[in-house]
């Protein structure tokens, strides 16, 4: 079952893998809908590790480099030996791919813009049409303060946040929960606030429901204090839905939305691989830019295992907050990525996840 959760909340599709592993034992054949029957038949998942000691100068990037390290991740995890060809294997000419970024801690702290400007330009070169390409986040503000629309405009293509975007109606494509959220300004139900059942459901960005066919979430290692690191899955999760506050305080609650809100078929669906942007470290500090609280990495990371990208993150904030001279900060929470695997959305074990260094 879920940490953190009781019982009752667990998907079915959870809860049947339970009972058939319970029932079935060995004997069973596993399928990809019954991995866990087995503990010796575990998933695994693979990470392709870009690394370059000229990607930052005094952590700045450098923007050929970081071209260079896109163009050999992306070749590699489409076993391709050209970008365009790898770019055409992964992506179809009529999707509408949108790079998810995270920008509420910047330019610095949050995704480089030289990453997705790389990879945008050799998705573009490959002969993707530039009016199917979307960058997007949450907020349109944040979405500003950090670039992306300059950048979007520099490239050709489109910036559009969730909030512009609106919130699909649809009750059957939104999440729902029982605790009742604090509605703002902007949430779907933010003046239906006299209805008893206002705040239950956390509604879709119509970027996902109505023209989004791809989402390539593009994520910093950067530290989170409830989930451990603001990559792939709080990143997407919080950034597809409306009425969202009610888990970002609450561990527990935020344990079990993350994966519930991925595991919908407009959001983690959409993902055919991700990237980490594992140039520079922040493992203090949340979304403030703490340059003085960061490890150096100078990689890239891709993988078509959102879960497994994060595991690796935290590990990397794990091993940087043991190296430094502070030693009152408490263990990271795991739970948001243990639940993912429970909804088989990925790999969270780092023993099930094999790291490949691509030269």
């Amino acid at each position: 079952m879920f940490r953190n959760v009781t019982p009752w909340n667990l998907s079915c599709r959870v809860l049947l893998g339970l009972v058939a592993g319970v029932f079935l034992g060995s004997a069973a054949e596993p399928t990809g809908e019954a991995r866990f029957s087995s503990s010796t038949n575990r998933p695994r998942a693979e990470v392709l590790v870009v690394q370059d000691p000229g990607a930052t100068t005094f952590f700045v990037p450098n923007a050929p480099v970081v071209r260079r390290m896109v163009e050999r991740g992306i070749t590699a995890l489409a076993d391709k030996p050209t970008i365009s060809q790898a770019w055409r294997a992964l992506i179809r000419t009529n999707d509408v791919v949108g790079f998810k970024v995270t920008s509420a801690p910047g330019d610095v702290s949050g995704t480089r813009p030289v990453v997705v400007r790389a990879l945008v330009e050799s998705l573009k070169e490959s002969g993707h049409p530039a009016e199917k390409i979307v960058i997007w986040d949450k907020r349109s503000s944040d979405l500003r303060n950090a670039g992306w629309y300059s950048l979007a405009h520099d490239l050709g293509v489109r910036c559009v946040s969730s909030e512009d975007a609106g919130w699909d109606p649809d009750p059957e494509r939104a999440y729902e929960k029982a605790v009742l959220g604090r509605l703002v300004a902007g949430d779907l139900e933010f003046n239906r606030r006299d209805d008893l059942n206002a705040g239950r459901r956390s509604y879709v960005t119509r970027l996902l429901t109505k023209e989004l066919t791809v989402v390539i979430p593009v994520t910093p290692v950067l530290t989170h204090n409830l989930a451990g690191v603001n990559g792939q899955l709080v990143g997407l999760a919080l950034g597809s839905v409306d009425n969202s506050l009610r888990f970002q305080n609450n561990p527990n609650l935020l344990a079990e939305a993350v994966p519930e809100i991925c595991a919908l078929d407009d959001v983690l669906a959409r993902v055919p691989f991700g990237v980490s942007d594992a140039m520079v470290c922040q493992y203090r500090g949340e979304e403030t830019v703490r340059l003085y609280n960061t490890m150096v990495l100078n990689e890239l990371r891709f993988s078509r295992d959102p879960v497994a990208l994060d595991a690796v993150a935290l590990e990397d904030l794990t091993r940087a907050r043991k190296a430094s001279p502070y030693t009152v900060d408490k263990q990271f929470e795991t739970d948001v990525y243990v639940n993912a695997e429970l909804l088989e959305l990925g790999v969270s074990d780092l023993k099930r996840i094999d790291l490949r260094r691509v030269n």
